[in-house]
């Protein structure tokens, strides 16, 4: 199957179908060793002390 004919066959999903496929693609992420070492660090860092508040995400992003 081409990745053209994939997204033909998502095109025609119900809503309800591609949410549960959108689940289990983000599923299949959170499975690679690569992301589970970045989220493993991330974690680390803030037991570290390593945050950010709430008011300070919102400067950051141009918010605030």
């Amino acid at each position: 199957m081409t990745m053209l004919e994939l997204k033909q066959q998502v095109s025609r999903l119900s809503a309800r179908e591609r949410r549960e496929l959108n689940a289990y693609l983000i599923r299949l992420r959170h499975e690679r060793p690569e992301w589970r070492r970045m989220i493993s660090k991330r974690m680390r860092d803030m037991d570290q002390g390593k945050k950010v508040s709430v008011a300070q995400l919102r400067q950051q992003l141009g918010h605030g």
